[in-house]
C-alpha cells in the first residue's frame, strides 16, 4: 500500500510539473519559420494554394511560412521527407490525393504509412472536376458518351496527368459505374492531356475547374458534368454527375490539406489548425481559392483524420475492383 501511495503521489507531481510545459509550448509555438512542403513543382494548384494559405498563416502566427517544393514521384519525395522530419510542428506536408493513393497503388515505392506516420492538421480545400470533351464532340451529354463506350468497348479514350492521378481514377470510377470499357491515355501533366482533348485526339477527361471557362468561351471545350453535389454557380447549365445518372462522385474529390509528422505535440497542431482555418475563413482568401476552382472546407484535426480514413477506404475499393496497378 505504501508503494502504491508513493507511486500515485509521484504520478500526480509529475503531471503537475508537465502541465506548465504544455502551456509553455502552446504559448511559445512558433518561435521560428514554418516549412510547408509541396511535393509538386512551383506554379501548380497545390503550390498556389499552399502559398495563399501560408501567407495568411504567417501573419496570424507572426513567423515566416516558407513553401519548399520537393517535386517528384507523384508527391512521394516530399511526403517521405516530412514523414522523417522532426515532430515539432515546424514542417508540414501539403498533401493531395496521392497521399492515400500512392501506397495503395505501389506500396514498394511509397515508403510511408499515410496514417501512422502523420498527424492531421486541417483539410483546407477540395478540388471538384469537370467532364470535358472537345467543343465539336458528337457526344452532347454524358449519356451519349457512355452509350458510345458500351457500343464499342475500348473506342472511347480519356486523358489524364498519369497513372493514379485524379483524372485517371475518376474516369475508372465512371467506367465501373457505367459498366463500360474505355482506353486510358496518360500524359505528363493535365495541360498536355487537355490539349489532346481539345484537338479531338482524345475523347474526354476529368479536369479541375481552373481555366476551363476560358476554353469553353473560346469554343474549344464543352462540359458534360461536374463532380459537385449541387450545380456549380460558374456553370449553372452543367448537370452534376448525380443528375447525369452517376451519384456519389462528389465524395471522390482531390483534397489539399495539411499534415504534420506523427507525434507532433497537440498544442502545436491545434495552433496550426486554428491559423489555417482562420486564413480559410477570410472572404478575400475564399474568393481567391474559389477562382482556382477550389471548395473551402477548413476542417479541424479530428474531422480531417476521419475524412482521410474514409477517403482511403473509397480509393482502396476502387483500385482493387478495377485491378489498377502502378506503371
Amino acid at each position: 500500500m505504501k508503494f502504491t501511495r508513493r507511486a500515485a503521489l509521484a504520478a500526480t507531481l509529475f503531471a503537475a510539473a508537465c502541465a506548465p510545459l504544455g502551456t509553455a509550448l502552446a504559448q511559445d509555438f512558433p518561435n521560428k519559420p514554418i516549412k510547408l512542403v509541396v511535393g509538386y513543382a512551383a506554379g501548380g494548384p497545390t503550390d498556389v494554394i499552399a502559398r495563399i494559405v501560408g501567407q495568411e498563416v504567417s501573419t496570424t502566427l507572426g513567423q515566416p511560412v516558407v513553401v519548399d517544393n520537393r517535386a517528384g514521384a507523384n508527391g512521394n519525395i516530399g511526403t517521405e521527407y516530412v514523414a522523417r522530419s522532426p515532430a515539432d510542428g515546424y514542417t508540414l506536408i501539403v498533401n493531395t490525393l496521392s497521399h492515400n493513393v500512392n501506397p495503395l497503388l505501389n506500396p514498394q515505392v511509397a515508403k510511408y504509412d499515410p496514417v501512422k506516420d502523420f498527424t492531421p492538421v486541417s483539410l483546407a480545400v477540395v478540388l471538384p472536376q469537370l467532364v470535358v470533351v472537345p467543343h465539336d464532340s458528337p457526344y452532347q451529354t454524358l449519356g451519349d458518351l457512355i452509350k458510345a463506350a458500351k457500343a464499342d468497348p475500348g473506342k472511347i479514350s480519356y486523358g489524364s496527368a498519369g497513372n493514379g492521378g485524379s483524372a485517371h481514377l475518376s474516369a475508372e470510377l465512371l467506367a465501373q459505374r457505367a459498366g463500360a470499357k474505355m482506353t486510358h491515355v496518360p500524359f505528363k501533366g493535365n495541360g498536355p492531356a487537355l490539349t489532346e482533348v481539345m484537338s479531338g485526339r482524345v475523347n474526354f477527361m476529368f479536369y479541375p475547374m481552373i481555366g476551363v471557362a476560358n476554353h469553353v468561351a473560346d469554343k474549344k471545350l464543352r462540359i458534360l458534368g461536374v463532380t459537385t453535389d449541387k450545380r456549380h454557380p460558374d456553370f449553372p447549365n452543367v448537370p452534376t454527375m448525380a443528375e447525369a445518372g452517376f451519384p456519389g462522385f462528389e465524395e471522390y474529390v482531390g483534397p489539399v490539406g495539411f499534415l504534420a509528422p506523427a507525434g507532433t505535440p497537440a498544442p502545436a497542431v491545434q495552433k496550426l489548425s486554428g491559423a489555417i482555418r482562420a486564413a480559410l475563413n477570410k472572404p478575400e482568401v475564399r474568393d481567391r481559392l474559389r477562382g482556382l476552382g477550389a471548395v473551402v472546407v477548413a476542417s479541424s484535426p479530428e474531422e480531417y483524420a476521419a475524412w482521410l480514413k474514409g477517403d482511403a477506404q473509397r480509393w482502396a475499393q476502387l483500385i482493387k475492383s478495377a485491378g489498377l496497378k502502378s506503371e
